[in-house]
């Protein structure tokens, strides 16, 4: 996307408007044109892993490959939750002022888990606006890794080697979203050994997850985690189609108030997903028609 240039401005109060669902947001929505071959990276972990901080340095390598850059901080919504969003933007302030790279910070607001319920759609913005990736960070709070994996089209589950840490704690469903783990301030004493028994646990899956140590305060294991990401980026997500589909139901459930089939709903969206320039938000709209156009019984 070198040589384009991206009107943050615009792209700020698009995102605005389709976060706060203002007037004009569904039409918005259904405006936008995709490159669906724009990757999202997912990066969750638990509060003080250092993930912003590692975003920063990945963002430094994406930038000296001529990348485009968009990141979405998320924090779960909390009365004391300002200073931490203010926090993200703090680490990434060396940024701010790049023509190449656009911040925004956005907060759960109560919904379950912990991706904004506008996610999806500010996501979506960002991929029709000429960024070449979309990075989305979130702290990994229940149900959140699992969202995060139906949305990126490549999940970092970052973790911390924490002296006394159990490795056997770590949550199964970790294991069953990850695309590949970060083992972040990988200098501290122990990493080796939390390493060692992260790669025990690992095998005992059908396929071998990688495992990067980084010490992203100095920049260390940068390089190979940005390459990984340069390679992998065209990967699909299978897991992609389950959370349109709940997604697309929840939108249609709460404007229609009718009962949705959502094994059909699945199945369109399955072979709508196959066409290039894939719009949710027309398909959906398009799935409404057919819902009212079916004769009542």
């Amino acid at each position: 996307m070198a040589g384009s240039e991206i009107n943050f401005r615009k792209v700020a109060r698009a995102l605005t408007v389709v976060e706060n669902n203002l007037k004009g947001a569904d039409t918005l929505l259904k405006s936008l044109i995709f490159n669906n071959d724009v990757p999202i990276i997912g990066i969750t972990g638990p509060p003080g892993a250092g993930k912003s901080t590692l975003v920063n340095a990945i963002i430094n390598n994406l930038l000296q490959q001529h990348k485009k850059v968009a990141i979405l901080a998320i924090d779960p919504t909390s009365p004391f939750n300002f200073g931490s969003l203010l926090g993200d933007r703090i680490r990434m302030a060396s940024h701010f002022n790049h023509p190449d790279v656009f911040i925004r910070s956005i907060a759960t607001r109560g919904s379950l888990g912990g991706l904004s319920a506008k996610t999806i759609e500010m996501a979506d913005v960002l991929r029709a606006s000429g960024f070449d990736y979309v990075i989305i960070e979130t702290v990994g709070v229940g149900q959140s890794e699992v969202e995060i994996a139906g949305l990126a089209d490549i999940t970092f589950v970052m973790l911390v080697p924490e002296a006394g840490d159990e490795i056997q704690n770590i949550k199964s469903g970790l294991m069953e979203i990850a695309d590949a783990f970060i083992i972040n301030k990988a200098d501290r004493d122990g990493a080796d050994l939390f390493i060692n028994n992260l790669k025990k646990i690992i095998l005992q899956k059908e396929e071998q997850l990688p495992i990067f140590k980084t010490v992203a305060s100095k920049n260390e294991g940068i390089d190979e985690l940005t390459n990984f990401i340069l390679s992998h980026s065209g990967l699909k997500n299978s897991r992609k189609e389950l959370l349109l589909t709940q997604k697309a139901y929840n939108i249609i459930q709460q404007k229609m108030m009718v009962g949705v089939n959502k094994k059909k709903l699945q199945q369109d969206l399955a072979k709508a997903l196959k066409v290039e320039g894939f719009n949710l938000y027309r398909f959906i709209s398009d799935f409404e028609r057919s819902i009212s156009e079916l004769p009542s019984s």
